[in-house]
């Protein structure tokens, strides 16, 4: 490695983004003045340590499919910067104190990285920051994980996040972006300088992370890096029909060897894929065709949903919780460990559940429908278990794991947020104090009153189970009859099928007709507490409003 001396020197902390194409940190931290680069990445302990008292093989934060991952989008990017004329500097140890002794040891001028609307990473953000101001180091933190800058958005929106969709779209309008090209290749990058004594090493491999190979999955469909992103996006972009009349409530849950979507999540989760470049080459294609799908339900509009609930997310105290949260109901969740455990290990004794949650555990990714099953039965839909206990297991398991989008999905699905708001929003909005009040009601009790039924959702999609008999094998030589409800087959069948219910496969932990009864009543008890509370809130406000306007 070429000596640094004392020419400029920059240093560029790979967290998301892990990419080379629309990477403004890269493009600062590369640019004019800047003689040598290290370009860093911290295996942090927080997340990718062993933890042997985990439910299932990863970390106390991440399952052991995400770590692959994250560790197979690192070799790419560091594949990568290697045709480029650099290399990946892999550390471990507490992110902040790694790249505070790299800055002092390699005299840095320059820091860059990209901007992170996490809360852990901006607490670990303030600390390099605070070092940075102090030692004259100048730094560049780009927004380049969104399309628009939350922060912006909030702004805009008078100090407060849109708590509706649609006033989200209202107040972004197109990105600022647009009208300037995006930085797409790089042909070279500076060398790396004189690392010192800082102890370097190669992306490790799971073994050397600590897992066992009783602890490693087979590997999953899904190969991380920005290679493989850019190799989908052009295969999704290239069929044009698809893209233009693709439309999100749509969709098979139950394809597994040709998934339904483009499945580029997880290339977005870790910026293997820039959604600034994705939402540019649908735009492009958008612009070939006669017509296309619009917002909500576009492969645009599920771009602008993931910025919307990043958005929310960065501008909500308390966003991941029931307690403390403005925008969340709040309602008295069940604390059943049992069931909660059912469900996380594949033995509700429901199939489709079921096998839901095994591709879950196996791959790291299913469909978002099957999602919306999964979550619905968990919370509203049968076993009343709190939103919060299946977020947690989300947040481990998924591949595309994300922060906000994993948050605002849950609070959405449990039906303890965002139609509820959509509803309030629509009664501040106007003058009508009586109609609006009903339009709360009803849009509340119509939307906890739709249930994902665990036994023939299902159905409309795979008649004959195959979804079922490849994640839960002990099913496999089920009657298509029975394949959903096995405890319904005669004994003699369950015998000739090889699948005792009750001994071979577990028989159903609730009854969904009378558990999705006793549900609804629960939510309709919590919903009515709330508006009260609500009311009486609403009574204040223009109780007040009336006597400033006297």
């Amino acid at each position: 490695m070429a000596s640094s001396g004392s020419s400029s020197s920059s240093l560029l902390w790979f967290r998301k983004g892990l990419r080379i194409h629309d990477n403004p940190a890269l493009v600062r931290a590369s640019s004019n003045g800047i003689k040598y680069l290290y370009p860093v990445f911290v295996i942090d302990p927080h997340y990718m340590d062993p933890d042997p008292n985990a439910s299932s093989p990863g970390s106390t934060r991440a399952g052991v499919n995400r770590i692959r991952f994250l560790l197979e989008s690192l070799l790419d990017l560091d594949f990568n910067l290697k045709k480029l004329g650099s290399r990946l500097l892999v550390f471990k140890g507490e992110p902040t104190q790694v790249i505070i002794r790299c800055l002092k040891q390699w005299d840095i001028k320059t820091l860059c990285f990209e901007y992170d609307t996490e809360a852990y990473y901006q607490g670990l953000d303030i600390k390099v920051k605070n070092y940075a101001s102090t030692a004259g180091i100048e730094l560049f933190s780009p927004v380049s994980h969104t399309i628009f800058n939350p922060a912006e958005i909030i702004d805009k929106n008078g100090g407060k996040p849109p708590l509706t969709y649609q006033s989200f779209l209202k107040i972004a309008g197109q990105p600022s972006w647009l009208s300037h090209p995006l930085s797409i290749d790089i042909t070279s990058l500076p060398p790396v300088g004189d690392v010192g004594n800082c102890k370097i090493s190669e992306v490790p491999t799971l073994k050397e992370l600590g897992y066992g190979e009783d602890e490693q999955y087979a590997p999953i469909p899904f190969q991380g890096g920005e290679s493989e992103a850019l190799k989908r996006l052009r295969e999704a972009m290239n069929n044009k029909e698809w893209v233009a009349n693709f439309e999100k409530p749509k969709g098979d849950p139950s394809a597994f060897m040709k998934p339904a979507t483009t499945v580029l999540s997880p290339y977005l989760k870790f910026g293997c894929l820039s959604s600034r470049y994705f939402y540019q080459c649908v735009q492009d294609v958008y612009k070939d065709v006669k017509k296309h799908s619009s917002p909500p339900v576009s492969l645009i509009g599920q771009l602008l949903w993931r910025e919307f609930f990043y958005t929310v997310a960065f501008g909500t105290p308390n966003f991941d919780k029931m307690k403390g949260n403005r925008i969340c109901k709040q309602i008295p969740w069940k604390d059943d460990d049992e069931l909660l455990a059912a469900w996380r290990e594949a033995r509700t004794g429901y199939p489709w559940i079921d096998a839901i949650m095994v591709q879950l555990r196996e791959w790291g990714w299913m469909h978002h429908l099957a999602r919306h099953c999964v979550a619905c039965f968990l919370t509203r839909g049968d076993l009343f278990v709190h939103w919060e206990k299946g977020r947690d297991v989300f947040e481990r398991l998924l591949i595309d794991s994300d922060w906000a989008i994993n948050n605002g999905n849950w609070l959405w699905l449990s039906c303890s947020s965002f139609f509820y708001q959509n509803a309030c929003l629509v009664l501040f909005g106007h003058c009508d104090l009586k109609l609006n009040f009903l339009t709360l009601f009803l849009v509340d009790a119509d939307q906890y009153n739709r249930i994902y039924s665990p036994a023939t959702f299902g159905k409309k999609y795979d008649p004959n189970g195959n979804y079922i008999r490849h994640f839960l094998p002990i099913l496999k030589d089920m009657p298509r009859e029975y394949i959903y409800e096995p405890w319904t087959a005669p004994l003699s069948v369950q015998t000739k099928a090889k699948c005792i219910v009750g001994k071979d496969y577990p028989k159903p932990v609730v009854f969904h007709d009378s558990a999705s009864k006793e549900c609804k009543s629960k939510m309709g008890e919590a919903y009515e507490l709330n508006r009260r509370l609500s009311g009486q809130f609403l009574g204040r406000f223009w109780w007040t409003r009336a006597i400033a306007i006297c």
